[in-house]
């Protein structure tokens, strides 16, 4: 999830909520440096006040006397100005308190999962509500009834993930500047940078128009001035040589390799022309390969990379709008077969992603609709004030305008990078991030690669998503209305082919997501909030894809 529209709100007090190991107090102490205001942590203040720790005023008060201490210090402290508050885990309860919060500053959520907060507090014998026969319980207790709190009064989610307290405090200088001058669309905007916090191995996503010119961002990733370019019959021809020109230009010796274009060369044949180019020319492991093109140019490209040399260094310049706000964050490569969609495959990172918004000017519309399919998914999965920019702009991003598409890109990428930073291997988190991939998968196996775009088949497979939730009785039927409408704008097929049920379950069933003989759905509780389920009766399974499919 993303910021909330800041209601023309400045930044004054910023305000730190979540769990307790979360991190609020580190991350407060070094947010306030940076921002010359002043650090506050609640819970030393109750115990400066009282004179006794926080665990005395749990075994002399109960928790009920605690709470009652803390309102009444939070609403001494929002009369404040210029501070950074980190506030107890659980100073959301209160109705009165959430409201105190959210009219007094920025409010971060600082989101872990139960995992890591347990083992940065399972050691802890300051934590009164741990101090139970099964701490770890308690702990996945509170979680699951304060994250909506934290949810519902946070403008900001910032998940910390693996991500080093560095990268998480620049992409919340980013946030905080993005909260506090929104974006206006029709003003051009200026490169933009995001990062891709992965420890030693974040990366770096640089977005905006014109940047295909701009080789000085790729240069300290040639180190031996040496690179393969590899790109697609279609690609080329655009803008393959202006790439190598500028490469050259600064003294990098460039080898490209064209192949055909289309999901059905996104194959072991293919690949294979891209390992036999490389052998013959002698690429070495300090050369890296170039994805100039889209999704499949690079999944087959980071595919090579990762297994050429037992893995060489991998650069992403994507030219379509799916793969700028998707497939080129986040290090998923692969190849497709015959019996099923990316089934074949690593997760290996690229360097650098350099997405040039310039070059969109050239992709057919069918192409740009199609990409509007991954953009939709970020808000339906996790961004909901995301998703209501979109039901507002959607002419706009149609019509290519700049301002609007770079804002686009910026944001889709931007939930990408949080969702990576923190599940980097999908096993958990970043499924989520295949809403409507079940279903779209089948569809594109089952009509043969490349009779429906990818984006086409995930717009439709989400309309299928939608309605399975509705029938689980999580979403309305305005809710799927709004889903369906919002693809429509788009101009996106909001109705599936007619393969028949039995042929659906076949294909779905060779999803990657299927886990102990159980197709794994992503379904949405609500809009703006994804759950993953097993536990979809089939009667509900084969009653959408009747109703959905024609």
């Amino acid at each position: 999830m993303a910021e909330k529209s800041s209601n023309k709100r400045t930044i004054n007090n910023i305000i730190l909520v979540g769990m307790m190991g979360a991190g609020k107090t580190t991350v407060g102490k070094l947010l306030a440096k940076q921002l010359g205001k002043t650090f506050i942590d609640s819970d030393e203040e109750i115990q400066c006040r009282t004179g006794v720790t926080i665990p005395h005023i749990f075994d002399v008060e109960g928790e009920f006397g605690f709470r009652q201490r803390e309102s009444a210090v939070l609403e001494d402290l929002m009369k404040r100005h210029d501070i950074v508050l980190a506030t107890g885990g659980g100073a959301v309860i209160s109705s009165k308190n959430r409201e105190m919060l959210k009219k007094g500053g920025v409010v971060i959520y600082l989101k872990s999962n139960v995992h890591d907060l347990w083992q940065r507090t399972r050691h802890d014998v300051n934590r009164p509500l741990l101090q139970t026969y099964d701490p770890r319980g308690k702990l996945q207790e509170l979680y699951e009834q304060r994250n909506p709190l934290y949810s519902e009064v946070a403008d900001i989610v910032m998940h910390t993930g693996k991500q080093s307290v560095h990268i998480l405090l620049l992409n919340l200088q980013q946030k905080l500047n993005t909260f506090q001058n929104p974006v206006k669309i029709g003003e051009q905007e200026s490169m933009q940078t995001l990062t891709v916090g992965l420890s030693e191995r974040s990366y770096s996503i640089y977005i905006g128009s014109g940047l295909l010119d701009k080789v000085e961002l790729l240069l300290p990733h040639i180190p031996q001035k040496r690179t393969v370019i590899v790109s697609n019959t279609t690609v080329a021809p655009l803008y393959l040589e202006r790439l190598s020109s500028g490469l050259s230009q600064r003294g990098i010796q460039v080898q490209s390799i064209v192949l055909q274009d289309g999901e059905q060369y996104k194959s072991a044949d293919s690949l294979n022309l891209i390992y036999d180019s490389l052998l013959k020319s002698h690429s070495e492991r300090s050369t890296p390969l170039i994805a100039l093109g889209g999704g499949v140019i690079g999944d087959i490209t980071g595919y090579a990379a990762a297994t050429y040399l037992r893995g060489v260094p991998f650069i992403q310049i994507p030219t379509t709008l799916l793969s700028q706000v998707d497939s080129s964050v986040g290090g998923k490569t692969g190849i497709n077969h015959s019996l099923g969609k990316n089934m074949i495959g690593a997760f290996y990172q690229p360097l650098v992603v350099l997405a040039d918004t310039s070059v969109l000017s050239t992709l057919p519309d069918n192409e740009l609709r199609a990409g509007l399919a991954e953009v939709i998914k970020y808000g339906l999965i996790r961004d909901l004030p995301f998703l209501e920019w979109l039901e507002a702009n959607m002419a706009k991003l149609l019509a290519r305008d700049t301002a609007a598409l770079q804002y686009a890109i910026a944001r889709s990428c931007e939930n990408k990078a949080e969702v990576v930073g923190v599940d980097e291997r999908e096993s958990g988190e970043r499924a989520l991030l295949n809403l409507g991939h079940t279903f779209g998968h089948a569809i594109e196996n089952g009509m043969g690669y490349g009779a429906w775009l990818h984006g086409e088949a995930v717009a439709s497979g989400t309309v299928m998503a939608a309605d399975l939730s509705q029938r689980l009785g999580w979403l309305t039927a305005d809710d799927v209305l709004r889903v369906r409408k919002l693809f429509e704008l788009a101009d996106l097929p909001v109705v599936s082919p007619k393969m028949g049920t039995d042929k659906y379950l076949q294909l779905m069933r060779l999803d990657k997501k299927v886990d102990d003989g159980k197709i794994r759905f992503v379904l949405l509780k609500s809009l703006g909030h994804a759950v993953m389920s097993s536990e979809v009766p089939q009667m509900l399974l084969e009653q959408t894809i009747e109703a959905c499919s024609a």
